[in-house]
């Protein structure tokens, strides 16, 4: 399974996201530290979810983190969030 489709197993099963996009954007970092050859290693995820509206901004990026786990995230190198409920 690729770094993308865990992301969104994870998180649709923890938020039950209104709306997920989970965009690659290694290529733009090609040459800088990171990357990787083929992607996969900067993300920005774009998530709506109901789950989120009681949570401040923080509570949610770490609510993120915590539906990825440390053993996805730590395959990642750049992770951009915009969360909203």
């Amino acid at each position: 399974m690729s770094i993308t489709e865990e992301l969104r197993k994870r998180l649709e099963e923890a938020f039950q996201p209104g709306r997920l996009e989970i965009i690659d954007e290694s290529e733009k970092h090609r040459g800088h530290a990171g990357y990787r050859e083929g992607g996969e290693s900067h993300f920005r995820i774009i998530i709506e979810a109901e789950a989120f509206a009681p949570m401040s901004r923080i509570e949610r990026h770490r609510a993120v983190h915590e539906a990825l786990g440390k053993d996805l995230v730590s395959r990642i190198h750049a992770l951009a969030l915009q969360i909203g409920a």
